[in-house]
């Protein structure tokens, strides 16, 4: 079989990515489709040798640095792709992939890290921080999001079957769609990270610092514990916020090198997740070290983190909640084994498998309807 890999834009690594990665790997023969690609960045290192076709958007001026500005365009950006060569078309989408046009001898499976998000329930937070919500400028970024919403909802019906990344996921799917999907939590490289019994005196965040990951909230929290340490790694435009407001027992250490990050979360007395993901691989990440969780008990991380035992939740994203679930957390008591293997459940070869077997059955289903 021919088979066509689509990825909404290709310029840092994150969680979707590490879905792409796997999905290469398992189709070793595919040809890669994607609107914007840094072929520059290391850590696309396995697509090296591989047919990685762009969209016109990546000739635009700023794409690699701002692609976002080009949204308006996305949706004819990736109708442009001539996909009618391949039987089988794989969309790894959470804006337009999963918009290529398909015909009806051709399946198509869209994973779907989620329906566009800041065109539909993260509208009006989008709009508030992009600057956009009380100025002219966002009359007309209101008219793109509807037309975006109405393009993503068309766009659907050319989907055969969808694979959710989290029961939040398909919950948003159904809402949004109004389409079943079936749940594969995306892959984990727990092997990367070693169980670490021996707990040092410290608390650790690692994130992209954008506001939705509210990281200036917990370092708030910590601003008030002044007997606590915290350790941020992590770097992007909320750096010079942060840096502002960080008091002495804040170490914010930007970018920092695999090894180093590992080594301060296998050690860390427990990692801190104020944000609402939809999915949330790091906080895994954190388990595979035996490091339980402090988190916003809300989206995904309900299904990677298990109360009491994994860690623990706060319900509001605000200084208080976090203090209070901090002071909570050190009268407990955790099973840094347990934390481990519950992590395991979530492991790169558990999606491997369960991804093939699901295409491999929508495959010869469609060949048996020939």
């Amino acid at each position: 079989m021919k088979v066509a890999i689509i990825h909404d834009w290709l310029i840092e690594l994150g969680g979707a990515e590490s879905v792409l990665k796997e999905l290469v790997n398992l189709y070793s023969n595919a040809d890669i489709y994607t609107l914007v690609f840094n072929s520059g960045n290391p850590n696309f290192s396995f697509l090296k040798n591989r047919i990685v076709r762009s969209s016109f958007i990546q000739r635009l001026p700023g794409s690699l640095k701002n692609h976002r500005k080009y949204l308006a365009l996305m949706p004819l950006a990736i109708e442009q792709f001539d996909l009618s060569d391949y039987d089988l078309v794989i969309s790894s989408s959470y804006c337009v992939a999963k918009g290529v046009l398909t015909g009806p001898g051709q399946l198509h499976v869209c994973y779907c890290h989620s329906p566009v998000r800041y065109a539909w329930d993260l509208q009006h937070q989008y709009l508030e921080q992009s600057g956009l919500s009380n100025k002219k400028r966002g009359v007309l970024a209101r008219l793109i999001l509807h037309y975006i919403r109405l393009w993503d909802v068309r766009t659907s019906n050319s989907v055969d079957c969808f694979i959710a990344n989290s029961n939040f996921i398909a919950k948003r799917i159904k809402k949004v769609y109004g389409r079943k999907s079936l749940v594969i939590h995306p892959p984990v490289a727990v092997e990367e990270f070693n169980l670490e019994l021996e707990k040092e005196d410290y608390y650790l965040v690692c994130s992209r610092l954008v506001p939705y990951k509210k990281i200036d909230v917990i370092v708030s929290a910590f601003n008030r514990m002044p007997d606590k340490k915290l350790f941020v790694i992590g770097n992007g435009p909320e750096m010079k916020k942060l840096k502002s407001l960080a008091k002495d027992n804040t170490v914010l250490l930007g970018f920092q090198p695999f090894e180093t990050l590992k080594e301060y979360m296998e050690k860390a007395k427990a990692f801190v997740f104020a944000a609402e993901e939809d999915f949330g691989i790091v906080p895994l990440e954190a388990q595979a070290s035996g490091t339980p969780v402090i988190g916003y008990g809300k989206g995904g991380l309900l299904e990677t983190v298990v109360e009491n035992v994994t860690g623990v939740f706060f319900h509001e994203q605000s200084p208080q909640a976090i203090m209070e679930a901090i002071w909570h957390f050190e009268t407990m008591h955790f099973d840094y084994l347990n934390i481990r293997k519950h992590s395991e459940n979530f492991s790169t070869s558990k999606f491997t498998s369960s991804i093939s077997t699901f295409i491999d059955d929508k495959v010869k289903e469609s060949l048996e309807s020939c």
